[in-house]
């Protein structure tokens, strides 16, 4: 199995079980991520594709990778303000993706792709609003930017904001 996933997965198994923090990453777990620090999502969907939970950073929060995909798992799983938590019956049946960000980049409207980039718009009052690539239902650069301006509150038409881009390798499990 992929070891951002089977990390993903222990640690949102370790929560749903125990409600505490995952702190032994396996041997070869560790291994396989040793060296690498990066900004994660992770996201959780139903066998019926639907959205259950998502958490990420969009600068690296933690040393190292596996810190920040437990943290991230666990908060998905446990504390995704527009779902209740993960309860133990839903473990074997969830679909979870780790999107491993780059460093993000300031852009142009022009300059995006919502198949190959994700894009974070940011307002000078601090607002700021994400969405990851390749996303269904998510078709043009409109699109993306009016999800990414609305999930932050931002008139897309009447509020000045900025735009920022960042590819991802996106593993599923």
């Amino acid at each position: 199995m992929d070891p951002y996933i089977a990390l993903a997965r222990l640690s949102i198994h370790h929560w749903v079980r125990r409600h505490a923090l995952l702190r032994e990453v396996p041997e070869d777990i560790a291994a396989a991520l040793a060296g690498q620090r990066a900004a994660v999502f992770v996201s959780l969907h139903t066998p019926e594709s639907e959205l259950r939970g998502c958490m990420g950073t969009l600068q690296p929060t933690h040393d190292h990778i596996f810190e920040e995909i437990i943290a991230n798992a666990t908060t998905a799983c446990a504390r995704d303000p527009r779902f209740p938590p993960v309860r133990a019956a839903e473990l074997e049946h969830l679909d979870i993706k780790v999107d491993v960000l780059s460093e993000m980049e300031p852009t142009e409207s022009t300059q995006l792709d919502p198949r190959h980039y994700g894009v974070v718009v940011s307002a000078p009052d601090g607002r700021r609003g994400v969405l990851l690539p390749d996303l269904e239902g998510v078709d043009t650069v409109d699109e993306q930017i009016a999800i990414a301006c609305r999930k932050a509150g931002i008139d897309s038409v009447r509020d000045r904001y900025a735009l920022q881009r960042f590819t991802v390798v996106r593993h599923e499990g």
